[in-house]
């Protein structure tokens, strides 16, 4: 077994305030002025229940997203990217796209939108947040 020795400019970072990674990963890196974070799906973290539109979905899925920035001082406003997976991206994107809309401001972050097969889930989004230097 080999030791590991920390990356010194990277660091974990966790909430309980989002869902607890469901595999081998971490919810979110930060990597010098970044916050990259793992891709969250639309569960209440303290409940496990899911909505049942795209709308609510995506609400859930943008407060777990928020719940993590907030973890590191960062809100929505600190995000440059946005990578988002759509079950059913014809039927579900304008449904997504409203909700999102109302969730960033401009300029919004640049966004990838793909059509994904997800896990009895509608919606998962994973983003870039960069930090603010004074």
């Amino acid at each position: 077994m080999t030791t590991r020795i920390p990356h010194p400019g990277r660091r974990a970072v966790t909430t309980a305030g989002a869902p607890a990674p469901a595999g081998g990963y971490s919810q979110g890196i930060a990597a010098g002025p970044y916050l990259f974070t793992s891709g969250f799906g639309p569960q209440d973290p303290v409940t496990g229940e899911l909505g049942g539109t795209i709308e609510e979905q995506t609400r859930q899925v943008l407060a777990n997203v928020s719940a993590l920035l907030a973890a590191d001082g960062l809100t929505l406003d600190d995000v440059v990217k946005a990578t988002v997976h759509l079950h059913d991206l014809h039927r579900d994107f304008a449904g997504f796209d409203r909700v999102y809309r109302e969730h960033f401001g401009d300029p919004r972050p640049v966004r990838t939108t793909v059509g994904s097969v997800l896990m009895n889930i509608l919606v998962e989004i994973d983003v870039v947040a960069l930090r603010r230097t004074v």
